[in-house]
């Protein structure tokens, strides 16, 4: 008796970006801000999801997601200002300064497409 070989679904090649320790990351206490902003957020998130579970009213839904958005938005402007002020300004004293920026430029462009 025979067995029926398995057949391999070919997985799509993603390209992804090799992750180094950077020797510049962001203020520890911009970090820490930034971990504890993130714990609210979730808190925040499963709240918004116990109201729909119990049916609360749509209106205090939007509002509390809108609330969620304009945190996260607060949250990525503390992360790019810090991010500018340690590890762009570092790679432009250490003369990598046009390959960051390139760098930013690229998550820029993709944090902001709608």
């Amino acid at each position: 008796m025979s067995h029926p070989k398995s057949k391999r679904v070919p997985q799509k090649a993603t390209r992804r970006k090799v992750r180094r320790e950077p020797s510049v990351y962001l203020d520890k206490a911009v970090e820490v801000d930034l971990l504890h902003r993130l714990s609210r957020l979730e808190g925040h998130v499963r709240g918004i999801r116990r109201m729909l579970e119990q049916h609360q009213s749509c209106d205090d839904l939007l509002i509390q997601i809108s609330a969620v958005r304009a945190a996260t938005n607060q949250v990525g402007a503390i992360l790019l200002e810090n991010h500018l002020e340690t590890c762009v300004a570092a790679c432009i004293r250490n003369g990598k300064g046009e390959m960051e920026l390139a760098s930013l430029k690229a998550a820029l462009s993709q944090a902001f497409k709608s």
